[in-house]
């Protein structure tokens, strides 16, 4: 490979490593290296250095920056300008409240604080006129006090900016005059709900800054040559520049990326109806792929909405690290709290809190001279004291102290597994679990068998796999507009029509981002429900759109109501730029016995209290149509696969493992 040959990157931060992947040859090259949360940069470069050297490098990578200065509160300082009378209206927010029944439940309080909501005379009716000019001298007033009050990014947002956004455009000149950082809801979010429209352009302006200074610290230690792109909570990535401009729609960019890699590797594989299965340090994130990857615009990030398209999924505190701990009942909890990159798992050498890592290696499921393809060694031997000492508070023993953890933390993925799917009307067991992330594979099949789902499917590299789905994104940006048709109103022509401004803008911003526009597609959606309902549902655009929602509808809620009018909310128009993806190539599958030299060792394993030997595979050395019958770990660089005594697996012709749930 020739040093001034350009490569592409895939880079995913997570809370306890940051993984890395990119195309060498005919196979790829992967790395994991412990997190750094304090500085998650540093991580990066040391990985990117490591891997490639002085390579260039085109880097897609998956940021933590938004999410986390959300969650830890450690976002810019923020000032809200918006009309007169108006100034808390992300106070207020809804009556809905998300824990019904919690009589201590309050709401997080609003990003930016009462003395920096700034309100100045000025208003836009419904119908897109002026009604009120603007007070140029009160914005210039509140312009210099928010400098000299050292507020670091602003959010403007006005009523009904979306259909005329002359107000907000002057007074982002004025800040942009002063050197201030801003944010425009009608650029955000053009559609109409003031608080929704508000809340999702503060929390642009809240992590937009330290997104900011995150790529520039990265840029600046990256070469000339290097390019960075930022994977976006909708499937898509883009530029780091729009990035930065646009950081609330980084805000699941990591666990994005394991969605797009689940459907593209699934649908190579004739797998397109999957339940995505992602299960990291941390969490553990579950999507429903029928199909297609499904979008939501109902967002929420602790608490506060975000109405951008995101990829529609469900998180749990469950991961690898999550922390197993006594409550005052006695009754055994694990999760949410984790222990993360540093101190980590007890197994990891300085932890001292047992977690779900922990539990696997006690009873034999882990290999510890395997870890990271024996990078880092687990050290089992600091596992017995502590369990000894939980399991007499418990009153177990410490085997079902272990397997009691694993429980537990099972049944908190079941729950989010079920709620993507039963509770909304699919039937798991027709899908197949797409198992990722370091710790999927060792918690698939239990899975799988509690829901039951048929089939697991593990790709190689697992571990890695939303790195992996970062390099097989395209690019991609969404546009919306609050367009409000109702009945005799919906002509399809005419609709046509007005996506006209959104598509001249689309056009423009994808090829800014450097894709030629045969690569280039747009596709039309509709945001539509009956007259009086509150909220939309996402229909493609075509001819008879109508008669799609109503199908649409049935097919959600389980009835239509076709003498009831129908109302268009919004238009959307997602612009698509399709670059080159990585190639995965089948190969013949000829041998049901796996080679001898796949055959690691044998050990013991517990299941179900009761030790069994179970055969040691190394996984890269299995080859396309070997059957392996459970119980069987198999090892590889960035995760375990778990076989149990239930299930039997085999290597598919693109060397994913399938498993098979055989009771």
């Amino acid at each position: 490979m020739q040093q001034n040959q350009t490569i592409a990157v895939g880079v995913d931060t997570g809370g306890t490593f940051t993984d890395f992947v990119y195309r060498k040859g005919n196979s790829w090259a992967v790395a994991k290296v412990l997190s750094t949360p304090a500085h998650p940069a540093r991580a990066v470069l040391e990985g990117l250095k490591a891997l490639t050297g002085d390579l260039h490098k085109k880097i897609i990578h998956g940021s933590t920056v938004a999410t986390n200065a959300i969650l830890e509160r450690k976002g810019a300082r923020c000032a809200l300008i918006t009309n007169q009378g108006f100034e808390d209206v992300i106070q207020i927010g809804r009556q809905n409240r998300s824990r019904l029944y919690d009589l201590d439940y309050r709401r997080e309080p609003p990003l930016v604080e009462p003395g920096l909501r700034l309100g100045v005379r000025g208003r836009v009716l419904h119908t897109g006129q002026e009604a009120e000019p603007l007070d140029d001298g009160r914005a210039g007033e509140l312009v210099r006090m928010i400098r000299e009050q050292g507020v670091e990014s602003v959010a403007v947002s006005f009523l009904f900016s979306f259909l005329n956004p002359s107000h907000e455009q002057r007074i982002g000149r004025l800040l942009e005059a002063a050197g201030i950082p801003f944010s425009l809801s009608h650029e955000i979010l053009s559609e109409f709900r003031e608080f929704e429209r508000t809340s999702t352009t503060v929390v642009n302006a809240y992590v937009s800054p330290k997104m900011r200074g995150y790529i520039r610290h990265l840029m600046s230690e990256l070469d000339p040559a290097d390019s960075l792109s930022i994977m976006q909570s909708n499937g898509g990535r883009i530029s780091a520049k729009t990035a930065v401009r646009e950081s609330v729609r980084t805000i699941l960019s990591g666990p994005a990326g394991g969605a797009v890699g689940a459907f593209e590797i699934g649908k190579i594989a004739g797998h397109t109806h999957l339940i995505g299965f992602d299960m990291g340090g941390t969490s553990t994130d579950v999507c429903l792929i029928d199909g297609g990857l499904s979008l939501t615009m109902e967002s929420a990030i602790s608490g506060f909405p975000v109405r951008v398209p995101m990829i529609d999924m469900h998180t749990v505190g469950a991961g690898g690290g999550s922390i197993a701990v006594l409550d005052l009942g006695g009754s055994l909890r694990v999760g949410p709290e984790s222990a993360g990159a540093d101190p980590g798992p007890i197994c990891y050498g300085k932890g001292d809190q047992i977690t779900v890592t922990d539990a696997n290696l006690f009873l034999g499921r882990l290999v510890s001279d395997q870890f990271l393809g024996g990078a880092m060694r687990l050290q089992k031997q600091r596992l017995g004291p502590i369990f000894e000492q939980m399991a007499a508070r418990a009153g177990l023993t410490q085997v079902a102290l272990a397997e009691g953890i694993l429980a537990v933390a099972n049944a908190a993925m079941e729950k989010a597994i079920r709620l993507i799917s039963v509770e909304r009307g699919h039937d798991p067991r027709e899908f197949t679990l797409f198992s990722f992330g370091g710790a999927g594979g060792m918690h698939a099949a239990f899975l799988a068998r509690l829901l039951g789902i048929p089939r697991v499917l593990v790709p190689q590299n697992p571990g890695i796999l939303s790195a992996i789905g970062m390099l097989m994104a395209d690019v991609v940006k969404d546009y919306s507009l609050t367009v409000m048709k109702k009945g005799a109103q919906i002509d399809p022509v005419g609709l046509a029509g007005l996506f006209g401004d959104l598509e001249a803008k689309g056009l423009e911003d994808l090829l800014s981002e450097g894709i030629a526009e045969k690569d280039l597609v747009l596709e039309r959606y509709l945001d539509m429900r009956y007259e009086g309902q509150s909220y939309e549902i996402l229909v493609p655009f075509q001819d008879n759109c109508q008669e799609a929602f109503h199908d649409l509808h049935e097919k959600t809620y389980g009835y239509r109501n076709p003498g009831r009018a129908v109302e268009i909310v919004n238009i959307r128009l997602r612009a698509r730029g399709m670059p080159h993806k990585p190639q995965f190539y089948k190969e013949e599958c000829l041998n049901e016995r796996a080679p001898d030299g796949a055959l690691l060792a044998k050990r013991t394993v517990i299941f179900d209290c009761q030790p069994l030997e179970a055969n040691v595979f190394l996984r890269e050395r299995l080859l396309p149509g070997n059957r392996i019958k459970g119980p069987a770990v198999l090892c590889e660089y960035s995760s375990t696969t778990l076989v149990p005594p239930f299930a039997e697996a085999r290597v598919d012709g693109y060397g994913n493992l399938i498993l098979e749930i055989l009771s």
